[in-house]
């Protein structure tokens, strides 16, 4: 390793799965005079070797993808929000009826509840705690899609407290009662990146 190269993180917005990360992983493949060290949800680190990086080039790249980069501090708190909500939705293993929501984002970001919920609220269209429904209702959708769990083993998974609280939310939320959406034929989901 040469001595001169340089470490950054490049924040980027969008990213809300395992296939936004590969797409990202593919473009920083193609950048030259870089050094890839871990692309994750919401960031790449990355290494600069001695030359020029196209800053422009590669955020012009990222918004063709529907990607860009962060510049602002709120702005990448309120895209790390974003992230660990995914996180501990998607990849949480039952975190939900372990540990708060509230409590969970605090630990996980370093900062009062109170104080990411508001940053959330001034920087969408909708409050943090609306924001966590519907990403649940979405993974909700997801698993009753795929049709390999009971509805009780759904509602378990997600922290809800019961059938019923899910049922009704989820009913709230889609128009759709939990047996109606699934037997639709074609089921509708939000891309989580549209979600607000």
């Amino acid at each position: 390793m040469n001595d001169s190269n340089k470490y950054i993180v490049l924040q980027i917005r969008n990213m809300v799965s395992s296939r936004c990360i590969s797409l990202i992983q593919n473009l920083l493949e193609t950048v030259p005079n870089i050094l890839i060290e871990k692309v994750f949800l919401g960031a790449a680190q990355v290494q600069l070797k001695e030359g020029k990086f196209d800053f422009i080039n590669f955020q012009k790249k990222l918004q063709e993808l529907g990607f860009d980069l962060i510049y602002d501090k709120e702005t990448a708190l309120f895209e790390a929000i974003k992230v660990s909500v995914l996180e501990m939705i998607y990849y949480g293993n039952n975190l939900n009826t372990i540990i708060r929501n509230s409590d969970y984002l605090s630990d996980k970001l370093a900062q009062p509840y109170s104080f990411l919920s508001k940053l959330f609220s001034d920087n969408a269209s909708i409050t943090l705690e609306k924001y966590i429904i519907l990403v649940k209702i979405e993974r909700v959708k997801e698993l009753l899609s795929y049709n390999e769990m009971t509805l009780s083993e759904i509602s378990y998974q997600m922290g809800y407290s019961s059938v019923q609280y899910l049922s009704n939310q989820f009913k709230q939320i889609t128009n759709f009662s939990v047996s109606e959406y699934k037997l639709l034929q074609i089921k509708p989901r939000i891309p989580l990146d549209r979600l607000i």
